[in-house]
């Protein structure tokens, strides 16, 4: 499907030169394969923000350097009609708009999704004012000296970016845009899906055998596009928290984003079901009338206990470090999510893999190769990584 390039030997050579004695998977499962039968895709999400600032032409570079297979733009829009990447309509998170005296007016208070949010929103901005802000990491314990340095790209930049290190490279880079948000969008006349396809067909990726995956959490977006293009469209799936049992959580707080618990599309129309809906059979059926597969968070396939020895209603600190996070909680054995959407033919990219010990469950012995292969041995179709280079050297070890 995608040749491996020269990164992908090197790393087979170096790889075969240490001593790699991983024990077998944590979750004792027989291997599945993919629909496709190939190998899982490596989606560089957001580009690699565990090293560089998100949604960076610097951030992308790094991962296609790395070996991701796609790169994740996620799609906003300026009021003067551009399609410019930021992982939010919001500014404040991930660049530098609050030390420029110049912006400070245009700070204000918008409706996302059921919040009320005050913050610089990209629709207050022209292409030209974004152009003069620069990125920054929106993790803390992630590096920090790349802080103001980078530009904050253009859709057509990114296509561009690709198109070229296809060329470059002899291998095929994908894109998996994002439309944040797209009712929101629309609510200031501002129409994301239109201008996403327009691109898409300039870029003459406006089909099925493009290297391209849309995708979203809401509905009515996607099946817009389905009526008008062939194009790859993955339905995301969140929810709000896990339970301590691991059950999943999908009612969300009075004054959080709605769209944790529940399509915002659907909201707005009155319609009740929120995404537990899509992992149901007639979900999963309805999914296959206008997208090519889901996109769920991982917990949706692997989920995770905690223990309550003090009976407080939280999760133990039971490894001692002060604090409770992820590295406190116990894998589930997995769901058959992936099986049941592979029966309907639908591909299923799970999100997000991180390398950092907190965010690694108990489990997995603060080794994020052990969380990869958890989920390739299940047979998951494609991964959305922060570390592209882990998730290519998971893919490329014994599991």
């Amino acid at each position: 499907m995608i040749r491996k390039s020269a990164l992908f030997l090197s790393l087979i050579l170096i790889i075969s030169c240490k001593s790699y004695d991983r024990s077998k998977s944590i979750l004792s499962t027989q291997k599945q394969s993919t629909l496709s039968g190939g190998s899982t895709i490596v989606i560089g999400h957001r580009g690699t923000p565990g090293y560089l600032p998100e949604h960076t032409i610097e951030g992308y570079t790094n991962a296609i350097k790395m070996g991701a297979d796609f790169i994740e733009p996620d799609l906003v829009m300026t009021k003067d009609g551009f399609l410019v990447v930021r992982h939010e309509p919001m500014l404040s998170g991930t660049t530098n708009v609050s030390e420029i005296s110049g912006f400070a007016s245009k700070k204000t208070t918008k409706n996302v999704d059921g919040k009320e949010i005050n913050d610089w929103f990209v629709s207050d901005f022209t292409l030209l004012e974004i152009k003069q802000l620069r990125a920054k990491q929106a993790f803390a314990e992630r590096p920090q000296e790349f802080n103001n340095l980078y530009l904050i790209p253009t859709f057509e930049e990114v296509i561009a970016l690709a198109k070229q290190k296809s060329k470059e490279l002899g291998r095929t880079i994908g894109i998996y845009p994002e439309t944040k948000h797209p009712s929101f969008h629309e609510a200031q006349n501002l129409p994301i899906t239109d201008k996403l396809l327009e691109q898409l067909t300039a870029a003459g990726w406006n089909s099925s055998d493009a290297p391209v995956y849309v995708q979203s959490f809401e509905v009515s977006n996607l099946q817009y596009i389905r009526k008008r293009s062939t194009v790859k469209t993955i339905q995301l799936l969140s929810c709000y928290d896990v339970a301590l049992n691991g059950d999943l959580i999908f009612t969300v707080p009075k004054g959080e984003l709605i769209s944790d618990g529940m399509p915002y599309d659907w909201y707005l129309k009155g319609d009740k079901r929120d995404f537990s809906f899509f992992i149901s059979p007639e979900g999963l059926d309805f999914v296959k009338t206008y997208a090519s597969g889901i996109g769920p968070w991982k917990t949706f396939i692997i989920s995770y206990t905690g223990t309550d020895v003090n009976k407080d209603g939280k999760a133990d600190d039971i490894n001692g470090d002060g604090k409770v996070d992820d590295a406190d909680k116990i894998a589930s054995p997995p769901t058959n999510l992936i099986h049941e959407a592979h029966k309907r033919g639908l591909q299923v990219h799970a999100y997000t893999f991180r390398n950092e010990n907190r965010r690694l469950l108990n489990s997995y012995n603060d080794d994020p190769i052990l969380e990869y292969h958890a989920f390739y041995k299940l047979g998951i179709d494609g991964v959305f990584s922060d570390f592209s280079d882990t998730a290519v050297q998971a893919r490329l070890l014994p599991f």
